[in-house]
């Protein structure tokens, strides 16, 4: 039975990857610590998540370490010599990173080069699979020219009809901390495959989103939103008119990707992983379909200050991703993301929710 190493297990990207690989037949070995919960309180706790996992999966082994740890982490891939690994752990939060950069970096840079050291040293052959962000770009993204709709900013570029591809710069720009320690990590990631000829790509999400998410309001953008529709929690609209636009991607579709370059691996690639244009929202547009699924009005706050370094627009240009990969698309729409997620929310809230016209 071929193994696979999942880091970041019990969180959103982590865990679908767990189901998805599971069930192709692998033995799951997950790494979590419920850090996420360090950073952002209990609302963050993954623990139901990995209980789940437990109970679900009867090839699923849970391993809590820290990937700071790097003893821990060199002993373990030694111990299991993964045919794969997916590493999804992180320090996610821009804001969060500025008060805390030491951990911020240790855990996103120096923790993504543990697990490189120990790949190369015992199973050098293991297709490394890093979930890096498109906040890799910094905000440079924000220089493109513009224009306002009426519900939504977009590109005023030809050259960005189909979003950012992986050839934008990512110098010379705000990246906020997190997006530095990110790009840290991610250049490292290219290097071990460049350098030492290991099967590695750098997967710059947009919105990676989905019904298992431990939405918050520092990370997790739908998630979070849908639970304040849901728990009738005001939500705090930051600059730019609410028209902000992101493009999301169901963690489903992350992990079918992932499954694809498993099988045909490349070396130090970097791919765009989005859900491109077809699936962009700004946040207006996103209280409207909430609403339409959920039956209740979204109550948010607008504030004329937009967060250091947010992008104004930004989506995925997967052309790259589907020449490379041509079996893979987006298969999980906008709408029926955002709908599981408020099933989601009213199912772990038990509450009625019935369209208010």
């Amino acid at each position: 039975m071929q193994k696979i190493l999942i880091t970041g297990s019990s969180g959103l990207v982590g865990s679908e990857v767990c189901f998805h690989f599971e069930a192709k037949g692998y033995e799951i070995h997950g790494i979590d610590n419920n850090q996420r919960a360090v950073f952002f309180g209990p609302q963050g706790d993954t623990r139901w998540n990995q209980q789940r996992l437990q109970a679900e999966l009867k090839n699923f082994h849970h391993h809590e370490l820290d990937i700071r740890n790097r003893t821990g982490i060199n002993d373990l891939i030694r111990q299991i010599k993964p045919d794969a690994v997916v590493h999804t752990a992180a320090q996610p939060s821009h804001d969060k990173a500025a008060a805390i950069p030491f951990d911020d970096f240790d855990t996103n840079a120096v923790g993504t080069l543990n697990l490189l050291e120990a790949t190369r040293q015992y199973a050098p052959e293991a297709p490394f699979i890093y979930m890096s962000t498109n906040k890799v770009y910094g905000d440079a993204p924000n220089k493109i020219r513009l224009k306002e709709c009426d519900t939504r900013w977009d590109y005023d570029d030809d050259t960005f009809l189909k979003g950012i591809p992986e050839t934008f710069t990512i110098d010379q720009s705000k990246h906020s901390l997190f997006g530095a320690s990110k790009v840290a990590a991610d250049v490292m990631v290219q290097e071990y495959g460049r350098y030492f000829n290991m099967p590695t790509c750098c997967l710059r999400g947009g919105c990676l989103t989905g019904p298992n998410h431990s939405g918050v309001e520092l990370h997790g953008f739908l998630s979070y939103l849908v639970k304040c529709n849901i728990e009738g929690k005001k939500y705090l609209v930051y600059g730019y008119k609410g028209k902000q636009v992101r493009d999301n991607i169901h963690s489903y579709d992350i992990a079918r990707f992932m499954e694809e370059f498993i099988k045909t691996p490349r070396s130090g690639e970097v791919y765009n992983l989005g859900g491109g244009k077809k699936n962009t929202c700004s946040i207006l547009e996103a209280f409207a379909i909430t609403e339409h699924y959920s039956g209740k009005k979204q109550d948010y706050e607008y504030i004329d200050k937009n967060r250091e370094g947010d992008h104004i627009c930004y989506y995925s240009d997967l052309s790259k991703l589907k020449a490379h990969y041509p079996a893979w698309d987006i298969t999980v729409s906008l709408e029926e993301t955002i709908q599981q997620i408020v099933n989601a929310w009213i199912k772990k809230y038990k509450v009625n929710a019935s369209y208010v016209h």
